[in-house]
């Protein structure tokens, strides 16, 4: 959604507010589409001496396998994300504030990075998850497989009496 902001630098204290669904679909997280539902975002712009001060909320449901088991999980997210957009810079290494060029900005782009960002990078069915085994594939959280102990390197078998 392209976000239109030459009247509000031009009215101090001038606010403009948004609700509306974006389509995250098509979006590839960790080799899948994730984004089950529309992504609703509620946001408010508001000048406040000169720079649009943009807060945007987000709500969605996420579906991923999860990164021990395999299982699939849902969540639902929602965020909170707070920019500063001005359209000039005195400063260009300044990363507190967003240089919006055109006197618009793609708000789209600016929150699915903004998402994108703020997901965790280990996706849990629950975490106390236990994974696979890696000799027989088995799901551990079903129940124990029926796979031999693994031999322990003779090696290592003094750290193995550490840790009994």
């Amino acid at each position: 959604m392209l976000l239109e902001l030459k009247n509000l630098f031009l009215e101090d204290g001038g606010k403009k507010d948004l609700h509306y669904e974006m389509d995250l679909s098509q979006v590839v997280f960790s080799g899948v589409r994730p984004f089950i539902t529309p992504v609703s975002v509620t946001a408010q712009a508001e000048n406040r001496a000169g720079a649009i001060h943009l807060k945007a909320d987000v709500a969605f449901d996420f579906r991923c396998p999860c990164d021990r088991c395999a299982a699939e999980t849902q969540r639902a997210y929602r965020f909170s994300f707070q920019h500063v957009l001005v359209n000039a810079l005195n400063d260009e290494e300044n990363d507190t504030f967003l240089l919006v060029e055109n006197e618009s900005i793609e708000l789209d782009d600016l929150l699915r990075e903004d998402i994108l960002l703020e997901l965790p990078t280990k996706f849990l069915c629950k975490p106390d998850c236990k994974g696979l085994c890696p000799q027989c594939g088995k799901n551990l959280n079903e129940g124990k497989c029926s796979c031999s102990a693994r031999q322990v390197d003779p090696r290592l078998e003094i750290l193995k009496k550490l840790i009994d």
